[in-house]
């Protein structure tokens, strides 16, 4: 009674198939379903699948698209990977598959259908005479509710897996190596509409004064103008950068931003046992304090907002930290490639992301004596110094590996891996770690890449 709707082959996905075992089998020619097969429902192609394809035509098989989706979508989908196609095709109809069949221009015998509906592509091309392959249907992360369509199929499905001499009608067409292809995550709730990611960054907000309520931990707090007397490291740089592309009024808003923020860390004294934390130290962004709007990387996009550039401030911070004994409780990463290295290549000269008062930037002072933080801006400059009261036998330096730039599809990215080496002196090295696997995207423009740092 159910044979009919029984799949020739069941396996987990498209990719797992060994489609030069298909060929050397007989077959010449794959109808392939799109929709939770190839990608999931309403996605146009991916890169994965391009591959796939040109995998599968160079090997020598033969494809169609065969759809129940509209021209437009399956038209453009099919150009990207060079493919036959068939739109509205009204599975499980017999005529639209043997038409495929006869697009193709060779036997049916020689062909199989592979799709993620039983009632619809098994079904179709069983009754049309064609060996048929059952995938998995691809679901989102977390996915519970199906269609009743779903649920029928479910009960099919576990009266063919029941069935054993139905299984494996084609022969083993696997690869040596299986894997998974990675499930796309439902959206978001932040990333429905601003409204909701405004909801949502302020429920982030919410919890963050709820932990460091519970959590009392001890702030450093103290300011005193009496500065130490070690400089343990020191940094500085340019604030306002000029080029193509890049918006001058933002950039002087930002060393205003800048100077306000530092203004409220400069001298602050980090006791043994106590931590700093940024937004606990500045305070909360408003213009009536005088901040203005500078640039800012907001969900993965370059934008302008209050506060715009304190991000700068926060990895200056942190470039001090990690040339120092003290240990990084917080850290949170952005792209560090919003615009052109200036002059010689600085590990870590951005890439600190802060954002009130969710994301922070925090550090604890485990060591028996004080911290100092000295901040001041002179002349588009922001200079930083970290002290303490007695020197350390350690030296610190930050090492990066492996530095270059690469294209994905349509964009670049940079690529290194930065390490935090500890020596005794400059030539016994007494720990090196890992403090960042940087993969970030280049937000400026490309043409000043260097090429020589360009690798494929």
């Amino acid at each position: 009674m159910f044979k009919m709707f029984y799949p020739h082959e069941y396996i987990k996905n498209v990719f797992c198939i060994d489609y030069e075992k298909l060929y050397n089998m007989g077959y010449r020619g794959i109808i392939f379903d799109i929709d939770n097969t190839l990608v999931h429902h309403g996605e146009d192609c991916t890169k994965e699948v391009e591959k796939l394809f040109q995998t599968i035509h160079g090997i020598g098989l033969k494809t169609i698209l065969l759809s129940d989706g509209g021209e437009t979508r399956i038209k453009r989908f099919a150009k990207r990977i060079n493919t036959l196609y068939i739109h509205d095709a009204n599975k499980p109809s017999v005529v639209n598959c043997l038409k495929a069949v006869e697009m193709l221009n060779i036997k049916k015998e020689e062909v199989t259908v592979i799709g993620d509906q039983i009632l619809r592509d098994i079904y179709g091309a069983n009754k049309s005479g064609i060996v048929s392959i059952l995938v998995e249907y691809m679901r989102y992360e977390n996915e519970k509710k199906i269609g009743i369509r779903r649920n029928i199929e479910n009960v099919i499905l576990k009266l063919y897996k029941f069935n054993k001499r139905y299984h494996n009608r084609i022969g083993d067409i696997y690869k040596k190596e299986r894997f998974k292809i990675p499930q796309r995550k439902r959206k978001l709730f932040c990333d429905i509409n601003p409204t909701c990611y405004a909801i949502s960054l302020r429920k982030e907000i919410c919890k963050r004064h709820l932990k460091n309520l519970f959590r009392k931990e001890n702030y450093a707090k103290i300011i005193s103008n009496e500065k130490l007397p070690v400089i343990i490291s020191a940094h500085s740089s340019h604030m306002i950068k000029r080029g193509k592309g890049i918006n001058l009024e933002h950039q002087k808003n930002k060393a205003v931003n800048i100077e306000i923020a530092g203004s409220k860390i400069t001298g602050i004294i980090i006791r043994p046992g106590e931590v700093f934390s940024f937004w606990n130290t500045v305070g909360k962004i408003t213009r009536k304090k005088g901040y203005l709007d500078g640039r800012v990387l907001l969900r993965g996009n370059l934008t302008y907002g209050i506060g715009g550039g304190l991000c700068n401030l926060a990895n200056t911070i942190h470039l001090l930290v990690l040339h120092s004994p003290l240990d990084i409780i917080e850290v949170h990463n952005h792209s560090d490639a919003l615009a052109p290295d200036e002059g010689e290549r600085i590990p870590y000269s951005a890439g600190t992301a802060i954002d009130y008062n969710n994301i922070d930037f925090r550090f604890k002072n485990n060591t028996a004596q004080c911290f100092q933080l000295l901040l001041w801006c002179e002349d588009e400059t922001s200079y930083a110094e970290l002290r303490s009261e007695k020197e350390f036998p350690e030296r610190y330096k930050l090492i990066e590996e492996n530095h270059h730039f690469r294209r994905d599809e349509n964009k670049y990215y940079r690529i290194s891996k930065i390490y935090k080496a500890t020596f005794a002196d400059m030539d016994n090295i007494l720990k090196k770690e890992l403090v960042w696997d940087n993969c970030s995207e280049v937000f400026y423009d490309y043409a000043l890449i260097p090429q020589d740092q360009i690798k494929e």
